[in-house]
C-alpha cells in the first residue's frame, strides 16, 4: 500500500503573452480539477523549463515522485521544453519513478524511444472510441500520431482508424495516452482509475 506522500511533477507549456516580450511558463487550469478528483492526496508542483542541467536537481529539491509530462505546443516547437523534458525523462527512469505522458508527453516519451512521429487527419477538436486494453471513448486535439511503436513500449489502445492512442513501458513505469483527461467535463471515472494504477 502507498505510504508515501504523492508529490506529482507536472511540466508546462511555453507561452507569450500579446504585447510582451516574456516567454511564460503556463498550465491549464483543468488539471486542478482533475488532479483534485483523481489524486486528492497528493501535492503538485509545476516544473518550470530551466534546461536540462538543473530540472533534475530541482526535482530533487521538491522531492517529486511522480511525473506528469502535460500536453502543448508541437515538439520542436520550445526549444527549452524540449531539453528540458528530455532531461527530465533520463532522470526520471535513472530513479524508477512513474510517468505518465499526455499527448505530447506521449510524442516525447516516444520520439526518447526512438520512434518518429507522423501527420493524421481527423484527430483534432473530435473523439475517438478506444480497442485494445484500454476501451472506452476519448478526447482528440493533435495533429502528430506514432507512426510505429517505440522500442520496449507496447501498444495499449488504437482508435478506430489504426492510430496508437496508449503505450506502456514494458519494464518501467511508464506509459503515454494521446487524449486529454483533464479536460473531459465531468472527469472521467476510466482515467481517474488508469492514472491512479499508473501512480498508487
Amino acid at each position: 500500500m502507498q505510504t508515501k506522500t504523492l508529490r506529482v511533477g507536472l511540466t508546462m507549456r511555453v507561452v507569450h503573452a500579446q504585447g510582451y516580450d516574456e516567454p511564460r511558463d503556463a498550465l491549464a487550469q483543468d488539471w486542478r480539477r482533475f488532479l483534485d478528483g483523481a489524486l486528492p492526496q497528493a501535492i503538485w508542483i509545476l516544473l518550470p523549463n530551466l534546461g536540462p542541467e538543473r530540472i533534475g536537481s530541482y526535482c530533487d529539491q521538491w522531492d517529486i515522485n511522480r511525473l506528469i509530462f502535460t500536453g502543448g505546443e508541437d515538439i520542436g516547437v520550445s526549444d527549452s521544453r524540449d531539453k528540458t523534458e528530455l532531461a527530465l525523462l533520463d532522470w526520471a527512469t535513472l530513479k524508477d519513478i512513474p510517468v505518465l505522458g499526455i499527448c505530447r508527453g506521449m510524442q516525447l516519451l516516444s520520439t526518447w524511444a526512438g520512434a518518429d512521429l507522423k501527420v493524421v487527419e481527423n484527430h483534432v477538436c473530435t473523439r475517438h472510441v478506444l480497442s485494445g486494453e484500454l476501451s472506452g471513448e476519448v478526447n482528440s486535439f493533435h495533429k502528430l500520431a506514432l507512426s510505429d511503436c517505440p522500442a520496449s513500449f507496447d501498444i495499449i489502445a488504437r482508435s478506430e482508424d489504426g492510430c496508437i492512442e496508449a503505450i506502456r513501458h514494458v519494464k518501467k513505469p511508464l506509459e503515454g495516452w494521446m487524449w486529454h483527461p483533464e479536460r473531459e467535463w465531468p472527469v472521467q471515472i476510466a482515467d481517474i482509475q488508469r492514472l491512479q494504477r499508473l501512480f498508487i
